[in-house]
């Protein structure tokens, strides 16, 4: 799916800001069913009910998108106490015999993007070691978008939702847009290594159409291997789970900010290789699909019922799918999940008739 031509490039970039649209009920029994939803001890709303907050600078000096929260006495001792308690539930399933040791350091608030998240950062009293984990409001789209990363991507993603609160574990790896300045032209990256990733994580985010991928909006880890290093690039935003209506803001290779992975690939990777590199990736997807079949269809069958973007988009995306695939059935779909469910099979029938019958049917 990777386009080489620079002029392929294009700097059209996703809605400033898309509506929360609520879990809905039958969402809410899929996340209950799975024990995603769970009792929380501090929500979304408590963290809301701050005095103040100051901005926070980056280590460039500059401001960043995140402000320190401050708040009163009462609120501030019932948040140390139930925001530790939450990274218990999201760290040992509730088990509070080791948040004896842990406090809550800071807590930031995200003036940017859709969620508007909370940053939580607990640390360890006694040896001051520290982790963050994140509250956001329970947005439909995300909750879509996380659970297909946890089921067909190769990364299991750890969240729970309670009510109109959403609770994340931090994604550890370097933000797409520092790796860019800090790390791609490092003497000790492979840059053919790190461009066969990219067009993996490209057709990942197609396949499944998770789209604003820009650099800032997904995180690279790096593993030291036997002769070198390997490289995995992560989603870390998953609010553009299948809303926009045009196709190419779901292929990261389109947005400007993502120019150099596009340049590493052009300079390294031939066609063949790419074609290879792509049908690995549907292949891992495939087994994944097959192995989670019926989990899959449930989520797919709530999401094509459910209203997460508008009708124009709606319009407009089956109609670029079928016009790109040669494909009138898309023309279809009168939802976001239809499409998304149609795109699934249209992207991994070849890889799935690979796959022994007996574990890899998918029903309609």
């Amino acid at each position: 799916m990777i386009e080489t031509k620079k002029e392929n490039i294009i700097s059209d970039k996703p809605s400033r800001k898309k509506p929360i649209f609520p879990v809905n009920h039958s969402l809410r029994n899929y996340l209950k069913q799975y024990g995603r939803e769970v009792n929380l001890h501090a929500s979304y709303e408590d963290l809301r009910r701050f005095t103040y907050t100051v901005p926070l600078k980056g280590k460039d000096g500059k401001d960043s998108s995140w402000e320190r929260a401050s708040y009163d006495k009462r609120e501030w001792d019932f948040l140390r106490e139930n925001l530790v308690k939450n990274y218990a539930i999201l760290k040992t399933k509730g088990d509070m015999e080791y948040v004896t040791h842990l406090d809550v350091a800071a807590i930031d608030f995200c003036f940017f993007g859709n969620s508007q998240p909370f940053r939580i950062r607990i640390i360890n009293k006694y040896n001051a070691n520290y982790d963050h984990y994140y509250i956001k409001q329970a947005d439909a789209s995300r909750v879509y978008g996380l659970e297909l990363e946890h089921l067909l991507s190769p990364n299991r993603i750890t969240y729970f939702t309670n009510n109109n609160t959403l609770v994340e574990e931090h994604i550890p790896g370097i933000p797409g847009d520092v790796f860019i300045s800090d790390h791609l032209n490092s003497p000790s990256t492979n840059q053919i290594r790190l461009a066969k990733e990219f067009v993996k994580f490209n057709e990942r985010c197609f396949t499944h159409l998770l789209g604003d991928m820009r650099s800032y909006n997904f995180v690279i880890g790096i593993t030291p291997d036997v002769l070198n290093y390997q490289y995995r690039f992560r989603a870390i935003d998953f609010d553009q789970q299948s809303y926009e209506g045009r196709k190419n803001l779901y292929l990261p290779q389109f947005f400007k900010e993502n120019k150099p992975f596009v340049d590493i690939v052009t300079n390294h990777l031939n066609k063949e290789s790419i074609a290879q590199y792509q049908a690995e990736e549907k292949t891992s997807m495939a087994f994944r699909l097959a192995s989670s079949k019926y989990r899959v269809k449930q989520l797919l069958d709530i999401m094509s019922e459910d209203d997460i973007s508008k009708a124009e988009k709606i319009k407009q995306l089956r109609e670029e799918l079928s016009q790109h695939f040669n494909q009138p059935s898309f023309l279809k779909a009168t939802t976001m999940g239809q499409i998304v469910k149609m795109q699934l099979k249209q992207e991994l029938k070849k890889s799935l008739a690979l796959i022994p019958k007996t574990n890899s049917r998918v029903a309609d």
